[in-house]
Order: structure tokens, then C-alpha cells, then sequence
């Protein structure tokens, strides 16, 4: 902090007067710290990281309500007509006698 101390032409203690919070710089001396240390003048005072401010853009489109029903009726049919031919082939093995299935069943 010596350095910091010759660039604001200030004593060494008045540095450590700040750091231990007895005082606070001048106004001067605080747009000199912001230029030593190439920070604005918020994260310098109130200690917050530069703030990124980004603009989200929204289209407004209506919901394709018809393409999600679509979808939806045809991933419900598909599970049921796989539970279907499950349940077909478990019964079909379950004739011819092949012994694991009855086992599966109990």
C-alpha cells in the first residue's frame, strides 16, 4: 500500500486508517483510487462486481397448441401399444410353457 499511498500523496497511516474503517477518503482521492486500480466508482464504493446488463427480447408468438397435442397423443400411443404388445408376448409365452415367465408372474 506504499505505492497507493505516494500515488494519492497521502501517508501510509491514512491508508490504514481506511482499511480498518477509523476514516474514509475524500472524494479526490476516491476517483484516484478508481483510476489506480481501474474500477468504477460503485465497485470501488459499494463493493459490487461491474454489472452486465443484458437485454432479453421475447418473441410473442402464440403456442402451437395443435403441433403439442400432436405430440403428445402420439407419444401416449406409442406407450400404450408398447405396454400392448408387451403384454402379447408374455401371454404368448406363457402358452407354449416356457417356465421363466410363470416365475416373473408369481
Amino acid at each position: 500500500m506504499t505505492k497507493v499511498a505516494e500515488q494519492l500523496f497521502i501517508s501510509r497511516q491514512a491508508i490504514s486508517k481506511w482499511e480498518n474503517g477509523d476514516t474514509t477518503p475524500d472524494l479526490d482521492n476516491l476517483v484516484r483510487l478508481t483510476e489506480i486500480f481501474d474500477v468504477s466508482l460503485d465497485e470501488l464504493v459499494l463493493a459490487k462486481p461491474h454489472e452486465v446488463k443484458v437485454e432479453r427480447i421475447y418473441e410473442n408468438k402464440p403456442l402451437d397448441l395443435q403441433k403439442y397435442n400432436k405430440l403428445y397423443w402420439f407419444i401416449f400411443r406409442n406407450i400404450i401399444l408398447s405396454l400392448l404388445i408387451i403384454l402379447a408376448i408374455l401371454t404368448i409365452l406363457e402358452i407354449l410353457g416356457v417356465p421363466f415367465v410363470s416365475n416373473w408372474l408369481i
